[in-house]
């Protein structure tokens, strides 16, 4: 009974790992969006389902030990070789996002989601397998029946955490599917061992050693064969790869469609939402010079491209640098020189940090957004208020933010939220992008004061050619706030649904 009950623990385990690794599988090629999520969970679901209703039924036809432990051992070997099959169409899949293909994209996220049928029905045979083998006593049928299931979920429990916060981090996707079906495999065969004879775990030792050699010849090979790919690795947060084209370098997370941070060792100037970040503070009254700024908070540090430009921009100015994933922080410093004396990288959650921050500065950048990745707290009411008490009474925020041609709601309610909070709000459309920045200040502020302050800063001894450029092309495309946005607030903000909807109806339309 005991060995019964450490068997449910270990598939509990692994079914949760199995799920959680499934996760980190498909979203290093189609992202880690919610659609994702229900999808591989949803899934996942059924597939357990059958498995219950699979497992009752053969448990009464065949109430043995042996068929028990050889379905398990099957099902721990099904899992483990899941990420050998899947990953040549996930390369596929992969150079498929780069170019939109969603009909490729479709079929091979299909694809590999089928291969998890047979793994997770069969590990779904086990709790009610083995509460037909423990059940002895009909009267004691709720307690067997409930410690079985207890047990499960304990093991399910552990199996949450230990591949994402250990294992994906420590030996990557691959081999935390090898390491957990092996473990589960071990299980089976020893249990077969156990209660069927040593020739019963004899007959099935061959699944280890093909497990052993999958992990061996093939465990370490690269996620993506990107053209340029000089380094990626998985953290406990992201698939991460840095790409070098033409000397230049660029930062891609999960799916890869987003430049998260651009490096060139000689050319200084990246143009684009990083060098637009750079306004913000000059919305207030004239004169405000470059020197006036005195420090920033960046939400959505990255690998520095934004700290490195606000140098550039201001000279030495103190920059605290937030960015949740700490292996990104690693990567920034080791592949995109990001070791200005003056940026303090901070590994921790954007408003969590701000919120626990004594400091206050001159102008705060939210970078933290890519449609259909946006987190939700960092869009509300309440968040945009804590900003405001984090700046100086002369304090700006700019926010970057993604729309399409024909849905601007997130933008929409994004201005809206902001101006709940702050007395003068402003936003530009980046040119040849699908980007929009807006900027607010703490203090009431005019659109003419950024002309102003242009040609102040004209007259500076040596302007910095990048603040200058940055401040013409906000001049040039500044635009009418969008008017009809929903407020969002901790209680309810839907950016899912708003930012889903905007994807979809813009891939299904043909948009590149």
């Amino acid at each position: 009974m005991n060995y019964l009950l450490f068997t449910v623990f270990a598939s509990g385990l692994t079914t949760l790992a199995i799920e959680m690794a499934a996760s980190r599988l498909l979203g290093a090629v189609f992202g880690t969006s919610n659609l994702v999520w229900a999808s591989i969970i949803g899934l996942i679901l059924i597939y357990l389902t059958a498995g219950y209703f699979i497992g009752g039924r053969w448990a009464d036809r065949s109430p043995n030990y042996k068929t028990f432990y050889t379905i398990l051992a099957w099902g721990a070997f099904t899992s483990g070789v899941v990420p050998f099959v899947s990953r040549p169409i996930l390369r596929m899949a992969a150079t498929a996002f780069d170019h939109l293909q969603t009909g490729v994209l479709f079929g091979a996220f299909t694809t590999v989601l089928i291969l998890f049928v047979i793994p997770i029905t069969l590990l779904g045979t086990v709790s009610p397998f083995a509460i037909r083998l423990a059940l002895k006593d009909a009267n004691r049928a709720g307690e067997i029946s409930g410690r079985i299931y207890a047990i499960s979920t304990l093991g399910s429990f552990v199996g949450t955490f230990l591949p994402v916060l250990v294992l994906i981090p420590l030996i990557g996707t691959t081999l935390t599917f090898v390491a957990f079906a092996g473990l589960l495999l071990l299980v089976a065969l020893a249990g077969l061992w156990l209660f069927a004879g040593k020739r019963a775990a004899l007959a099935w030792a061959w699944m280890p050693l093909v497990l052993a050699l999958l992990a061996v010849l093939w465990g370490r090979g690269s996620i993506k064969t990107t053209a340029g790919q000089i380094y990626e690795t998985e953290s406990a947060y992201n698939y991460i790869q840095v790409l070098e084209m033409d000397d230049y370098r660029y930062l891609r997370l999960n799916e890869g469609q987003g430049i998260h941070s651009v490096y060139h060792p000689s050319q200084l100037a990246y143009e684009g939402t990083w060098m637009q970040a750079l306004v913000a503070p000059f919305f207030n009254s004239p004169p405000y010079r470059s020197q006036d700024v005195e420090s920033l908070a960046i939400v959505g540090l990255a690998a520095g491209t934004t700290a490195r430009q606000a140098t550039l921009a201001f000279g030495s100015i103190a920059i605290d640098g937030y960015e949740i994933d700490p292996e990104i922080i690693r990567v920034g410093q080791e592949y995109f020189a990001m070791n200005q004396p003056n940026l303090n990288p901070i590994p921790q959650d954007g408003r969590w940090g701000l919120a626990h921050s004594g400091k206050e500065y001159s102008f705060i950048s939210i970078d933290a957004y890519r449609p259909p990745y946006i987190p939700w707290h960092l869009t509300t009411r309440e968040f945009f208020a804590l900003v405001r008490q984090h700046l100086t009474s002369d304090g700006a925020m700019v926010l970057n933010v993604g729309r399409t041609p024909e849905d601007e709601k997130l933008l929409a309610g994004l201005a809206a939220t902001i101006q709940t909070v702050f007395p003068s709000v402003y936003v530009m459309d980046l040119p040849y992008s699908y980007n929009s920045m807006i900027y607010a200040t703490v203090q009431p502020t005019q659109a003419e004061n950024l002309i102003l302050n242009y040609q102040a800063i004209l007259g500076e001894e040596q302007p910095s050619s990048t603040l200058l450029h940055a401040l013409e092309l906000t001049i040039a495309n500044l635009r009418p706030v969008p008017e009809g946005g929903r407020v969002f607030t901790d209680d309810k903000a839907p950016i899912e649904w708003i930012t889903n909807n905007m994807v979809l109806e813009y891939v299904l339309a043909g948009g590149e």
